[in-house]
């Protein structure tokens, strides 16, 4: 009965966005009002805990709206810039194809965001450029939102794995280390492969003229490119060097490779394709958002990209540990701001690493595109009006989804929270079938907070223990969650709202959840089947902690 109360106000958001269409702030404000009246009505937390839980999630959600923010901003400023056009202009001499392009900008480079950023970042970077190619907003963000997904678990330089070993206090393990990377990286190496095509299939059947697979399979050679060159460097950087670089060399090899291929012609099908006559597009596809029109531009290549450049070193340089700025900015005042015990409640201490946010380096690098691009007062006015339009309508949506994610993860008296219901009743299904549920917990965990690596926070230790009962190899559920976590990320409502804000289709967050879930659901059946093969061969790890 509890788990049932539990689940409800996650299946009102779904019954709600999916099923009615409703914008995302309203469906996570009447399920918030749901959580936090089964909170105290039958799990028993008092009312005071619930408002505190609910302070907590609204200023998390401050993090995740810096990096909105920032993202939207550099958008709007290479736009205003002119930077944007000539970008558009780049890309248009690679390749012209679309579907070259959606590999390229779509796959590579929104991997190599999340390798290096992670959080919802890709998304809101790469949506836009597909969208000042010629993409319909609506498939720019289905595109970058699924291939926002392969490399999560290693994203944000090993965040999510790394979250998962903290909390078990088995990152000094090196077998167990091991174990988890090499399950983890498996899935993903196999869909690595497979999801550009699959990409590419869902894109021209719902979004081209055609209405047809057949021009996806025209440019299977090329996909099947661009997946191969990820996957193998994802394998060999992950049991060679380090997981926490597997995704970042796996996405920069892929980029370098498809790049070069497309500009000389090499697997590029011989007739180019596009989306046909912007007039002629469904208006479900459009954007609901004015934004300002992209305009000619002679900036040179170089002087355009120096933004994205100056994006990708400052992200790399402060999250590698060695180099020692990591520590500073998230240890050392004043770049770190705290508020222990919120209402007095011991175990909520909320804290924002304002410093090393990506969001933080996105307006910096914002600021000093003002001055390289040499933008005029009146240029960087509306980059701020578009940026301040933009973000408004995910704020709310940002602020309740984050606050009914901590509703449930409260715990009680007893130590029991809306969360942990779910979990235990989707694992009391018995050893046969918690290999096949086991990385859907990892999806639900990321598509309730919007994060893989809070998906690792809220499961790690729930999948562990039972794998722990069942006599399953713990490394191998523990990996299962860690592939589901990022699967997750396809359908997670937070990313859909940050990339709908940002691409400028706010309000169809649920339309594009409803397309994401086919491909999400190839992606986690393919992995539970690896891991079912695994198990039959008898290669998965056998030891249990």
């Amino acid at each position: 009965m509890l788990a049932l109360l539990a689940f409800l106000p996650i299946l009102a958001t779904l019954v709600l966005m999916m099923v009615f269409n409703w914008p995302a702030k309203w469906c996570l404000l009447i399920s918030l009002v749901m959580a936090v009246l089964f909170g105290f009505i039958f799990f028993d937390i008092e009312a005071l805990a619930l408002l505190a839980g609910t302070l907590y999630g609204m200023l998390s959600s401050i993090e995740v709206l810096i990096i909105i923010l920032g993202a939207i901003l550099v958008m709007n400023t290479l736009k205003a810039s002119g930077a944007t056009a000539a970008i558009n202009r780049g890309f248009m001499k690679i390749c012209p194809d679309k579907r070259v392009q959606a590999c390229i900008i779509g796959f590579c480079f929104c991997s190599f965001i999340e390798s290096a950023a992670g959080f919802g970042t890709p998304a809101a970077l790469a949506g836009p450029l597909l969208v000042c190619l010629g993409f319909p907003p609506m498939a720019a963000a289905v595109i970058t939102l699924v291939f926002d997904s392969t490399a999560v678990s290693f994203g944000a330089v090993g965040t999510p794995v790394t979250a998962g070993l903290n909390l078990l206090g088995l990152g000094g393990d090196e077998a167990f280390v091991s174990q988890f990377s090499l399950w983890t990286t498996i899935p993903h190496a196999v869909m690595g492969i497979l999801l550009p095509l699959i990409v590419l299939m869902i894109t021209t059947k719902m979004f081209g003229e055609e209405k047809s697979f057949k021009p996806a399979l025209e440019a299977a050679p090329f996909a099947l490119l661009t997946g191969i060159s990820f996957s193998v460097t994802l394998v060999l950087t992950s049991t060679l060097l380090s997981y926490e670089f597997a995704s970042l060399l796996a996405s920069l090899i892929s980029l370098v490779t498809t790049v070069i291929a497309a500009k000389n012609g090499f697997l590029v099908p011989k007739k180019t394709w596009d989306f046909g006559d912007p007039a002629e597009w469904n208006d479900e596809w459009r954007a609901t958002t004015k934004v300002t029109p992209v305009t000619e531009s002679k900036m040179s290549l170089l002087l355009a990209w120096i933004p994205y450049v100056l994006i990708a070193i400052i992200l790399v340089v402060t999250r590698i540990p060695q180099l020692g700025i990591k520590t500073l900015l998230t240890t050392k005042a004043p770049f770190v701001v705290s508020i222990n015990k919120i209402l007095g409640f011991e175990n909520l201490n909320w804290t924002l690493k304002w410093a090393y946010l990506p969001g933080t380096f996105f307006i910096l690098v914002a600021l000093i595109t003002n001055f390289i691009h040499k933008m005029d007062g009146k240029k960087i006015k509306q980059s701020w009006k578009d940026t301040v339009k933009q973000i408004s309508g995910a704020a709310l949506a940002l602020l309740f989804g984050l606050a009914l994610v901590e509703v449930m993860k409260y715990k009680n008296a007893d130590g029991i929270s809306m969360m942990d219901q779910m979990a235990t009743a989707l694992a009391a299904v018995g050893k046969e079938l918690y290999v096949f549920i086991s990385p859907f917990i990892g999806i639900l965990g990321a598509f309730v907070s919007g994060s893989a690596t809070v998906s690792m926070n809220l499961f790690t230790n729930l999948q562990f223990n039972t794998a722990t009962v069942l006599s399953l190899p713990t490394a191998f559920i523990v990996s299962m969650q860690c592939v589901g976590a990022a699967i997750g990320n396809m359908v997670c409502i937070n990313n859909a709202v940050a990339a709908s804000a940002t691409i400028g289709v706010s309000g169809k967050e649920g339309k594009i959840i409803k397309i994401n879930v086919i491909p999400m659901l190839i992606y986690a059946i393919i992995t539970v089947a690896i891991f079912y093969i695994a198990l039959a061969l008898g290669i998965a790890p056998d030891s249990i902690k």
